[in-house]
């Protein structure tokens, strides 16, 4: 049986593109808890425009994220990586040296334009083993992660030494760094991953769609970072009119996130022993929504807001750290590059348009208008999440396969679906791979013995 450990180069993939991605999604992050309050010395500032300016990027995320990752399909991860890197720093520097809000905005997309979501994901998957990759890519979840705990603290502060323009600027130097790491420490792949398991396919896009599990959870993290994003427009000026200056924002963000974070480890572990990860999740549900309906209602009391903070990211780490997984059950064997490229976008676009109406809200209704529209698409989401399943506990296998035509294709399919464990399995002929979803029973040797007996 393979090696349960992660080698020494896997290693070193892991933990070098998790930096490059932490890194960069830090820089996006750390506007989101201050732009409403250091903004407003800029020229057209608005509610409504602080929110497309906070939201900014994921238009261009959404648009561009399949894109860019067919392109390093063809052009090769490292350099579209690079290409990315470079235009969300020149995205930074056009935002920091911007007098007005709209050329905020303007700078802001062009760091969406940075899409490099997909490529990197294909990257570790081209430089890890297939029992391997899981591992990897939860380090690069959990780096993302942190990055999003850490900009909570870091970007108020650098916002009250170094004003918005510093922020900006200290966003273009990690992406800078970024691209150093890429250089430098990122191993050079020798071969790439079945693509079915990395990238989207655009043909397959709809299906997945169509899909009423898939949809429900692309449905569901488009909510998640819309109201993430909306909130954010509304909250830190709360915060200020409630009596925390905004110089202090980050002694109540920071220590909430990680003190979410450990309060969801209990619906993680009872979601896990009782195998009812469909209970957890509409618990995290109606978390996010007490802690919008205390924000509504007390946003004139300092510790109930802050309360509020703690019960919003507990639900917000809860579900962010479940969704993907669950994509990965739910979606069909080979075809995770394409559920995960519909969720990617699902989320980017969720992030636009939480800025849209975040901003609308906020100069119409004012702060508690806000809240309660957030309120509202997490009831819509609750009410979607009654018709989800529990998923299955299956691994996912991905084998290389010599097979020469498509009727010795569909008879190793065949063949390997009748093995004890195997719920699933798909020859496809173009990759030469076999894509195998499995459980407990289900002993890899005798697959390989299969896939073996055909040469």
């Amino acid at each position: 049986m393979a090696n349960s450990g992660l080698s020494a180069t896997e290693k070193k993939v892991a933990f070098s593109l998790a930096s490059v991605f932490g890194l960069r999604m830090m820089g996006l992050f750390m506007i989101m808890p201050v732009f409403a309050l250091y903004g407003q010395h800029l020229e057209g500032f608005s509610p409504l425009w602080v929110g497309i300016a906070i939201g900014a990027y994921g238009l261009t995320q959404a648009l561009l994220q399949i894109p860019m990752g067919i392109l390093s399909d063809k052009f090769g991860r490292k350099p579209i990586i690079l290409i990315g890197l470079l235009v969300f720093a020149v995205g930074s520097v056009v935002a920091a040296m911007a007098d007005s809000i709209y050329g905020v905005v303007f700078g802001r997309a062009l760091q969406g334009m940075g899409a490099i979501a997909a490529a990197v994901l294909a990257l570790a998957a081209d430089l890890t083993r297939d029992e391997q990759r899981t591992k990897v890519m939860a380090i690069i979840g959990m780096c993302i992660g942190f990055s999003f705990a850490l900009s909570l603290l870091v970007g108020p502060v650098v916002a009250q030494h170094m004003g918005l323009s510093g922020l900006f600027a200290l966003t273009a130097g990690l992406a800078l760094l970024g691209i150093l790491i890429v250089q430098l420490l990122v191993p050079n792949p020798v071969h790439q991953a079945p693509k079915g398991d990395t990238l989207a396919a655009p043909a397959k896009l709809m299906r997945m769609l169509k899909d009423p599990q898939l949809f429900r959870l692309d449905a569901g993290i488009f909510i998640l970072h819309l109201v993430l994003t909306a909130v954010f427009v509304a909250l830190p000026l709360d915060l200020v009119d409630a009596g925390l200056a905004k110089e202090k924002h980050w002694m109540l963000y920071f220590p909430a996130f990680i003190g979410a974070f450990f309060l969801m480890v209990p619906l993680i572990i009872i979601g896990v022993k009782r195998k009812n990860t469909k209970g957890m999740f509409q618990v995290a549900l109606v978390i996010m929504m007490l802690a919008l309906a205390v924000m509504a209602l007390f946003a004139d009391n300092l510790w109930l807001l802050a309360f509020a903070v703690l019960l919003f990211f507990t639900g917000f780490n809860y579900l962010e750290a479940s969704l993907p997984s669950l994509i990965a059950k739910f979606c069909p064997v080979g075809e995770k590059g394409s559920a995960m490229g519909v969720y990617s976008t699902s989320q980017f676009l969720g992030a636009f348009c939480g800025g849209l109406l975040g901003g609308g809200a906020f100069q119409l209704l004012g702060a508690a208008g806000v809240f309660v529209a957030a309120l509202g698409l997490m009831a819509l989401w609750l009410v979607l999440s009654l018709g989800m399943k529990n998923p299955v506990l299956l691994k996912s296998y991905t084998l290389e396969a010599q097979v020469e035509g498509r009727e010795q294709a569909r008879e190793m399919a065949s063949r390997l679906s009748q093995l004890a464990g195997v719920a699933e399995a798909i020859v496809v002929l173009e990759e030469k791979v076999a894509y195998l979803k499995v459980d407990e029973q289900f002993d890899l040797r005798e697959a390989r013995a299969v896939l073996g007996s055909a040469n």
